[in-house]
């Protein structure tokens, strides 16, 4: 396959796999692949770069870069940046679908038995304890992120914290503030002299692409406000697909009330307990506020920001994506999405941890992930499951 020219400066390699080889990877990737976005372009790099040899390295490293850079799910944009490296956007586009589709199958099949179960008692003693275990979860995810995107840089630091706070009180994402934190740490570390002419006209494109991201042609308002709004978060979703988290809690509990906090916290478990990328959790959040026309425009709208990042931007990042001015928006705007991601533990904590076994659930979960490093969080969330089944009827006999 020809390459473009922005691309020839890349080693040229022989393609050693067909497209729908690709495709049938990220099918099973997709079906199978558990741990979060970490574990995920983990297997990548194990499986195409070191095993298979269908992707180099640096195409491998400069696909993570990109996704680390650009708005959007880490493992999806990896996904969709592999399939761009020989095939283009036909590759990108089948390799991000392949990625995401059996995940989205499994949460639209959880989610009808959710509305059509949810009521009953057995139901709602597997979320008593699910929904404590992936407030442990998300706590050592959070913690870290911390550690690896904040260290002891003190602006860093100060930026989290404060996203922290901020989401603490007021119980929602407010966006600008991630876009301030990107400039901030932008400015202070390139300041004007260094990026004029190059920095600032390479980061234009991303402040227009979401404008017109979730647009639809659908009649029904609130397909199309669900389409808008989800546009909206996908925009804004860097690194990790829990960054996504508080600011679905923000638009869909609180501004848009179209679920509750209980309900809220259960669809952050079902990501939890499926494979593929953690931002699938919109799928099953469409689901439950209309149907299946609504998990596919949630995800759809989702996902579609995270694909023209990276498509667009592809053949022009090997010339922009290192600028000085460019890595410290994004380090900013990551420090930002961390702070926003640890605040949200406490909200969350404050709805699903309701007494002494969900307290003990929470913090049982957060010791075995110190402990065990590998080990697989689905893990944790089935045994969370089976232990709320057992309980749960002892401590709400009404």
């Amino acid at each position: 396959m020809a390459r473009s020219e922005a691309d020839s400066a890349a080693p040229q390699v022989e393609v050693k796999y067909s497209l729908w080889q690709l495709v049938r990877y990220f099918l099973r990737l997709g079906s199978i692949g558990f741990g979060g976005p970490v574990a995920l372009v983990g297997y990548m790099h194990r499986d195409l770069v070191e095993q298979r040899g269908w992707i180099s390295a640096a195409d491998y490293k400069e696909g993570l870069t990109l996704a680390q850079l650009a708005p959007g799910p880490m493992a999806a944009q990896t996904a969709i940046y592999i399939g761009y490296v020989h095939y283009r956007i036909l590759g990108a586009t089948l390799a991000g679908l392949a990625f995401a589709l059996p995940s989205f199958l499994m949460v639209v099949a959880l989610g009808w038995a959710y509305s059509r179960f949810g009521g009953l008692s057995w139901m709602q003693a597997v979320f008593y304890g699910v929904g404590a275990a992936v407030i442990g979860i998300i706590a050592i995810s959070a913690q870290k992120l911390t550690v690896k995107s904040i260290g002891k840089d003190k602006l860093l630091g100060a930026i989290y914290l404060l996203l922290a706070l901020v989401t603490v009180i007021t119980e929602t994402e407010i966006a600008w503030l991630f876009i301030a934190a990107g400039l901030l740490v932008w400015l202070w570390r390139v300041p004007p002299a260094r990026w004029r002419g190059g920095g600032l006209a390479a980061l234009l494109p991303l402040d227009l692409l979401p404008i017109s991201a979730g647009l639809t042609t659908l009649d029904w308002p609130l397909l199309t406000q669900l389409g808008l709004f989800f546009a909206k978060a996908g925009a804004f979703v860097f690194g990790s697909g829990l960054a996504i988290v508080p600011f679905l809690y923000g638009g869909v509990v609180t501004e848009h009330h179209w679920l509750n906090e209980k309900q809220f916290v259960d669809a952050v478990a079902v990501a939890m307990i499926t494979p593929g990328p953690v931002v699938i959790t919109v799928g099953f959040i469409g689901y439950l506020v209309a149907g299946l026309p609504g998990a596919c425009v949630a995800a759809m709208a989702t996902f579609l920001p995270c694909y023209l990042f990276t498509i667009i931007p592809a053949p022009y990042f090997k010339k922009y994506g290192k600028l000085p001015a460019i890595v410290a928006f994004v380090d900013g705007v990551t420090a930002a999405a961390i702070g926003a991601i640890t605040g949200s533990v406490i909200v969350l904590a404050k709805r699903s941890i309701v007494d002494l076994p969900t307290i003990l659930i929470a913090l049982l979960t957060m010791a075995l992930l110190w402990k065990f490093k590998k080990l697989p969080e689905p893990v944790i969330v089935v045994g969370a499951a089976l232990v709320g089944l057992a309980i749960y009827p002892l401590f709400h006999l009404g």
